[in-house]
């Protein structure tokens, strides 16, 4: 291990306190420290900061600080690289990260030591057709999220899947789920939860105006096309980031991208085990 990209949550103090004791513990064993730019500069760490374009080059690993959501900035950063992600949680739940705050110099030794095992994930690909600000491609490794606005009316949706017209959702929204994303939103709308390396898509309506409102569980190589319908605008949030708004027309086709995202997993530590005692379930 030669090179480490380490990123912060900037709103949790503990989280820059980590930082800074992972640069020292890195620094000692002569691994180069790469932090994005504006980072390092709050960090007080400059001599590490590069540009957002260049923090990945070079990288062996991306240390990331926080909960899920800086786990999701950080895969932004990071993809379609193959650098794997390590996550230290400084956050709440953190079912992305493989360690907890108090255990940064064991995943560090862990890391150097090259015991640490890589779970790829899965990421949704988005292709927006549309005149508006999200048309382009998009990746997710949490979930798409189409949905109204703002409070009032309901969106209309028309999905085909796999090119053959399948319904029309009129909800407050959907949401397409990747494995990972299984216990994020798609989980508060009481979505499955699945294990992290399976090769499947959820899609979840929100509050659905309709009788069909069950989730459906989609295959690696299918496809799902949304086309927005009726007269009402509708919100497209890839991982908790604002894309911009369709109107009726624009189409959404999504898939599994071709590439995975490497997120680096504690040994012994299987998901079941780690869902167990995120909820504190009993034995029995």
């Amino acid at each position: 291990m030669q090179a480490v990209g380490l990123v912060p949550n900037r709103d949790r103090a503990v989280s820059y306190a980590l930082v800074r004791d992972a640069a020292a513990w890195l620094g000692a064993r002569g691994i180069t420290v790469k932090i994005p730019t504006v980072d390092a500069d709050a960090l007080g760490l400059s001599e590490f900061g590069v540009a957002t374009k260049d923090f990945v080059a070079g990288l062996d690993v991306v240390m990331s600080f926080g909960g899920d959501g800086t786990m999701l900035q950080t895969a932004a950063l990071v993809y379609p690289a193959p650098v794997p992600i390590l996550g230290i949680n400084a956050g709440n739940l953190g079912y992305l990260n493989a360690f907890e705050a108090s255990e940064l110099e064991v995943a560090l030794q862990l890391m150097f030591d090259g015991a640490c095992k890589i779970s790829p994930r899965v990421v949704v690909e988005c292709d927006v057709n549309s005149d508006g600000p999200a048309a382009g491609r998009w990746f997710g490794l949490n979930e798409i999220v189409l949905e109204k606005p703002s409070a009032g009316r309901m969106v209309q949706l028309s999905v085909a899947i796999n090119n053959e017209a399948f319904t029309t959702y009129a909800a407050d929204g959907v949401v397409l789920a990747t494995p990972t994303g299984s216990t994020a939103y798609s989980f508060s709308l009481r979505g499955p939860i699945v294990s992290p390396t399976a090769n499947v898509m959820l899609l979840t309506p929100v509050s659905p105006h309709m009788l069909f409102d069950r989730s459906l569980v989609l295959g690696g190589d299918e496809t799902l096309e949304f086309t927005v319908i009726a007269d009402r605008a509708v919100a497209l949030n890839i991982d908790g980031r604002a894309i911009g708004e369709l109107v009726p027309g624009d189409r959404v086709r999504c898939t599994i991208a071709a590439n995975r995202i490497n997120i680096v997993a504690a040994p012994n530590r299987a998901f079941h085990q780690i869902l167990k005692a995120k909820f504190r379930l009993p034995d029995r």
